[in-house]
């Protein structure tokens, strides 16, 4: 049964942005406004062919945007698509927490019925619904006084 957050998510911008690499990459172009296959290589420890696959999927999810330059492509964050992915986690987020929150109902519930059960399995024991029921070492104190 699919929800309707579940139904709002792109599972392509989500695929995309389940690389460490290209989190990595986006990490690197919102902290420097910019950058090309290149320099993003310099500082990855990829290579830059390896870079440049990775630009082209954040692209066709619309992360990144590319401009010419010279001879290489200039890529920036989209902050529009980046505030769409954001929003979709915290909504993810947000229903797993309720779900989260059913299970622990559920499991207290559980719990509380086998104490239920335990403690009504003791109430047909005879020494509980005759009051006798004794400490240790109680009986013989008893027996010496009769």
């Amino acid at each position: 049964m699919r929800t309707a957050v579940a139904e709002n998510v792109d599972d392509d911008l989500w695929s995309a942005i389940g690389d460490p690499t290209r989190r990595r990459m986006l990490d690197l172009l919102l902290s420097e406004g910019h950058g090309t296959a290149t320099t993003l290589s310099q500082r990855l420890p990829v290579t830059r062919q390896a870079v440049a696959k990775h630009l082209v999927v954040l692209d066709r999810v619309g992360l990144v945007h590319a401009t010419p330059a010279g001879r290489e492509k200039q890529y920036r964050v989209d902050g529009a698509q980046l505030a769409r992915a954001v929003a979709q986690l915290s909504s993810v987020g947000s229903e797993w927490d309720a779900r989260l929150q059913r299970i622990r109902h559920i499991a207290e519930s559980i719990q509380r019925t086998q104490r239920a059960v335990v403690f009504e399995d003791h109430e047909d024991d005879p020494a509980h619904q005759t009051g006798d029921m004794l400490r240790p070492g109680h009986a013989r104190e008893d027996n010496e006084h009769r």
